[in-house]
C-alpha cells in the first residue's frame, strides 16, 4: 500500500473517532447539587414551628453550603418518633427521609444543601410526619423592592431615561445589566452602543435610550447582578409623538365649536320665528284700523240720503 493510501486511511479513522465523540443531543440544565461541596463556605439558618406551617425568607449573595435546621414542638400526641423528610420546590429530595426522635418535647430535622447557582435557589421545606407540619425556607438573591407601576412617557426623537434602584438596606450588586423584552425572550439592551447608554451608581442604575422611535417602546428589565444570581425588575417605556398630547385638546375644541354652532343656529331660528310672528300682528292691526276708518264715512253717507 502506497504512502498516500495509508495517509488517507489514517485520516478516515481520525474522522470516525471524532464523530463518535460528538454529542448531538442538546444538554439540559445541570441539576443543582444537593450534597455539600467542601470548597464552599458554610452558613446556617434555623426556624422553629409551633403550628402547622411557617415560611422563612433567606437572602443569599454567594454560593454556600447552607445548613437548614428545623424545630417542631409537635402536636398533642407527642409520638416517640415520626418520619421527617425534605422537599425542593415541591419535590421530595431523594434519600432525605429519616426517623426523627422526640427530644425534650421537640422534633428536630437538619440537612446541609449546596447552593451553587441560580438553579439551586428556590423553596426548601422540612416536613414532619405525613405532611402534618412543615417549615419552608425561600432562598433568593436580594430583591429589588422599588417597582414602578406607571410607564415612563417620552417623545419620538427625544431621549428616554429608565431607572432602577436597590434599597439602601440591601447589599450592593456587583454590577447592573439591562434587557429589552422581545416577545417572550429578553435581549441585551446595549447591543446598539450608539443609542443605549448605561449609568451605574452602586445601588442605582439608569438606561438612556437616544433618538427614540415608536419601536423603542415596551418593557425593559434591569438586572442587579450578584454572585449567586441576578435579580430582575421591569419598567415600561411608552414612546409617543408630539401630536399625541394635543388630541384631547383638539377633541375638546371640536366639541365646544359644535356646541357653540348649535346654540347660534338655535338662536337664529328663534329670532326668525319671533320676526314672523311680529309681522303677523302688525298686519292684523293695520286691517282693523282701516276697517274702523271706513265705518264713519259709510254712516254719514247714509244719513245724507235720509235727509
Amino acid at each position: 500500500m502506497s504512502a498516500s493510501w495509508k495517509q488517507l486511511l489514517f485520516q478516515i479513522l481520525l474522522l470516525l473517532v471524532s464523530c463518535r465523540r460528538i454529542n448531538t443531543k442538546t444538554p439540559g440544565p445541570t441539576p443543582p447539587p444537593l450534597v455539600p461541596i467542601t470548597s464552599l463556605p458554610t452558613d446556617e439558618r434555623s426556624a422553629s414551628l409551633e403550628g402547622e406551617s411557617h415560611t422563612e425568607k433567606v437572602e443569599l449573595l454567594n454560593p454556600v453550603n447552607l445548613s437548614l435546621a428545623c424545630t417542631w414542638t409537635g402536636n398533642q400526641n407527642k409520638l416517640p418518633n415520626i418520619t421527617g423528610f425534605w422537599r425542593k420546590d415541591g419535590d421530595e429530595v431523594e434519600n432525605s427521609q429519616v426517623t426523627v426522635q422526640l427530644e425534650g418535647d421537640q422534633y428536630k430535622l437538619k440537612r446541609v444543601f449546596s447552593i451553587v447557582s441560580e438553579e439551586s435557589l428556590g423553596s426548601y421545606s422540612c416536613v414532619f410526619g405525613s405532611e402534618e407540619a412543615k417549615i419552608e425556607f425561600v432562598l433568593a438573591a436580594p430583591q429589588i423592592g422599588e417597582v414602578r407601576d406607571k410607564p415612563i412617557v417620552s417623545y419620538v426623537g427625544d431621549s428616554g431615561v429608565i431607572a432602577c434602584k436597590m434599597e439602601e438596606t440591601k447589599p450592593k450588586p456587583i454590577t447592573w445589566n439591562w434587557y429589552k423584552a422581545n416577545g417572550t425572550d429578553k435581549i441585551f439592551a446595549v447591543a446598539e452602543l450608539l443609542r443605549y447608554e448605561i449609568k451605574n451608581e452602586e445601588r442605582k442604575t439608569k438606561l438612556v435610550v437616544h433618538n427614540l422611535t415608536e419601536a423603542d417602546g415596551g418593557l425593559y428589565y434591569c438586572g442587579a447582578v450578584y454572585a449567586i444570581s441576578t435579580t430582575m425588575s421591569h419598567v415600561e417605556l411608552k414612546v409617543i409623538s408630539f401630536q399625541e398630547p394635543l388630541k384631547p385638546f383638539i377633541a375638546i375644541v371640536i366639541e365646544v365649536s359644535v356646541l357653540v354652532a348649535a346654540i347660534l343656529l338655535y338662536e337664529r331660528c328663534q329670532s326668525k320665528k319671533n320676526y314672523t310672528a311680529g309681522n303677523g300682528t302688525i298686519d292684523q292691526t293695520n286691517t282693523m284700523t282701516q276697517g274702523e276708518n271706513n265705518e264713519p264715512e259709510e254712516s254719514s253717507s247714509v244719513r245724507q240720503r235720509k235727509i
